[in-house]
């Protein structure tokens, strides 16, 4: 069940974007954050991009920076427009992750910004087939979320963050081995690095040549 704080987040950008902005402090705040996924990864501006989910542009504004060819999704109409008039250099779509209108291997790059642990089970798994389906070969998909710490107070901060705004999708996301995960469905993990104490995990996993998925 989501928080009370979780709704109000959600109903007001000014308080999500106070959130994202105090919660990144440990990274070097929210441009930081925004842009983890994206060091080290060669993005030519003819590239195309999805933004996966993207809210309300807070990351769609630094792949812009970077390409010519940004896609970004989300189902909530609301964050579309407010997505559209912060970064209009983008295209934008409104769908459901988990069916995507995009033919295959339609992407070079799919990007997600703190997504996955929004996720029940069945349908991170359906996004994740839908980000290998319209990768190209090599394509890669970028991300960065949650992670359980070793370190107990690190864990313990995290606890608390999650208790006060995530529901259970996010408890169930740090339990997952992600890039275990990725692997069984195709992907080659190119870079897994942990931020934050190991409170946060970037992913960078290419798309295999072949297809392991069945």
């Amino acid at each position: 069940m989501a928080t009370v704080l979780r709704d109000l987040s959600y109903k007001y950008q000014w308080l999500f974007d106070l959130i994202v902005g105090v919660s990144s402090l440990s990274v070097g705040g929210e441009a930081q954050f925004r842009q983890l996924p994206l060091k080290g990864l060669m993005i030519r501006t003819d590239m195309k991009v999805l933004d996966l989910c993207c809210g309300s542009g807070q990351a769609t504004a630094y792949l812009v920076n970077r390409s010519q060819r940004v896609v970004g999704l989300d189902a909530d109409p609301i964050a579309i427009q407010r997505a559209r008039q912060r970064v209009p250099a983008a295209d934008y779509v409104q769908a459901w992750a988990e069916n995507m209108p995009f033919p295959d291997t339609e992407f070079d790059i799919v990007h997600t910004s703190a997504t996955l642990h929004e996720m029940q089970s069945t349908q991170l798994m359906q996004i994740l087939s839908e980000v290998h389906r319209v990768l190209k070969p090599n394509g890669c998909f970028t991300q960065v979320d949650f992670h359980r710490p070793k370190n107990w107070l690190l864990r313990l901060n995290l606890y608390f963050f999650l208790w006060l705004f995530e529901n259970e999708t996010a408890w169930s996301l740090i339990e997952l081995n992600l890039p275990n995960l990725l692997t069984n469905m195709g992907f080659r993990i190119m870079k897994f690095k942990l931020h934050a104490g190991g409170s946060l995990q970037v992913i960078q996993a290419h798309k295999a040549h072949l297809s392991v998925l069945t």
